[in-house]
């Protein structure tokens, strides 16, 4: 279960702990020690440190702007940078390096490596995902987004909805059905749409915490060229599922530093606050630490499965599943040792409104309370809970297939 850690992969470790030693500032705790204008100017400085040494896309063949590095040394770098609190790239390159080019490098046209790689890695182009609608959450297969050819180019009308980041994007990879006579999964394209145009619209979703990540996608006759489709007309299905898993890959690296990290915060809370001595609330935070360590070894499978080559598949739905739920009961957990301060937060908010709160943030009743109400999304988006445990029963268990309405 364990990753092995050769020699030369330690050599490898020291390399990257004296690149950040070298890179960061003195006694840097980690971003969640920043706020405001001073955190967006080091996240775009850190995008352009990472950028110039060529570890903004690290797996990355170097034709393409990569390091070429080893899926072991791709672990290792993830590694080092999570302990060290600093992100592996800016805040887009989750959508722009980590899903939409790894799946250009895997099913793209040589046409379209050329032209867009290049650009997602300089930050040219910045992207977001259009894949849910407000009939096709996690089940993609009932895609509505209407793609009619009309000579060289595509015609799209239809809406999108949940899409992080569309508010700060310029460029959406988008599901389109393309031949609404072919069975629902086998009618969808993958296409590439530069947002920049009369036909696209972008609202954006007031969420619970106040923030405004998620957007509704309007497109009214708005067009891509036909050369835009990835994997090929009506081969959108694959191209989506394979995305999936890259938007999955990373994270069984880094997730587990994370959340070990923020669970340490929460022990210093419980004894900053006197509860440690409770009994009950000492059974809770065993069972949280318990969580994690499971959430740990997880990782290390998920890992160990990866260096030899097996990318995540369906098993990645086992991950998002713990994760979330997890992250719900804990959260609240955090909100019931703050007691009536939860109820007026005060101090740094998270700067993201995904997963924990960044390392090195303050113990302050803003970042748990902010954190809990994130949490309350991490059930539903990139698919929710009930579809996870439909696609572990179907795709990972073999049971049969959950029984569909008449």
């Amino acid at each position: 279960m364990r990753p092995q850690y050769d020699v030369d992969a330690e050599a490898y470790r020291e390399k990257v702990r004296a690149f950040l030693g070298e890179k960061l500032p003195a006694g840097f705790t980690g971003i969640g020690s920043l706020e405001g204008d001073e955190l967006v100017e080091f996240t775009t400085e850190w995008r352009t440190t990472l950028y110039e040494a060529g570890y903004l896309a690290p797996g990355w063949p170097e034709e393409y702007g990569g390091a070429g590095l080893s899926a072991l040394e791709q672990v290792i770098l993830a590694e080092e940078f999570a302990r060290a609190g600093v992100p592996t790239g800016g805040p887009n390159d989750v959508f722009g390096i980590q899903m939409l080019g790894n799946t250009l490098l895997l099913m793209g046209t040589e046409e379209q490596k050329k032209y867009y790689l290049p650009r997602i890695l300089s930050g040219e182009d910045t992207w977001c995902q259009g894949y849910s609608e407000p009939n096709a959450g996690s089940d993609l297969g009932n895609v509505g987004l209407r793609g009619v050819r009309d000579g060289d180019q595509w015609i799209l009308n239809g809406q999108k909805i949940w899409t992080s980041a569309g508010h700060l994007a310029d460029h959406i990879f988008t599901l389109a059905r393309t031949d609404p006579d072919a069975p629902k999964h086998k009618g969808i394209s993958f296409l590439l749409v530069d947002m920049r145009q009369p036909g696209i619209e972008v609202r954006p979703i007031r969420m619970i915490n106040g923030d405004s990540e998620f957007n509704e996608v309007f497109y009214t006759d708005a067009t891509a060229p036909v050369d835009n489709v990835v994997g090929g007309v009506n081969n959108g299905w694959a191209v989506a599922m394979t995305l999936l898993g890259f938007e999955r890959g990373e994270a069984a690296a880094t997730l587990p530093i994370r959340f070990q990290a923020e669970i340490d915060r929460l022990f210093m809370l419980a004894a900053e606050r006197g509860l440690t001595s409770d009994p009950v609330m000492r059974q809770k935070l065993a069972w949280a630490y318990s969580k994690v360590q499971i959430m740990r070894y997880s990782g290390m499978r998920v890992l160990t499965n990866f260096l030899r080559g097996h990318h995540p598949g369906p098993d990645g739905a086992i991950s998002k599943l713990y994760w979330s739920e997890y992250h719900r009961t804990v959260t609240e957990l955090a909100t019931h040792i703050l007691g009536a301060d939860a109820m007026v937060p005060t101090g740094r908010m998270p700067s993201s409104s995904f997963q924990t709160d960044d390392a090195g943030a303050p113990n302050s009743s803003a970042s748990w309370v902010g954190t809990f109400l994130s949490s309350r999304a991490g059930t539903i988006y990139a698919g929710s809970s009930q579809i996870q445990r439909n696609i572990i029963g179907e795709m990972v268990l073999g049971l049969p297939k959950e029984p569909r309405p008449a």
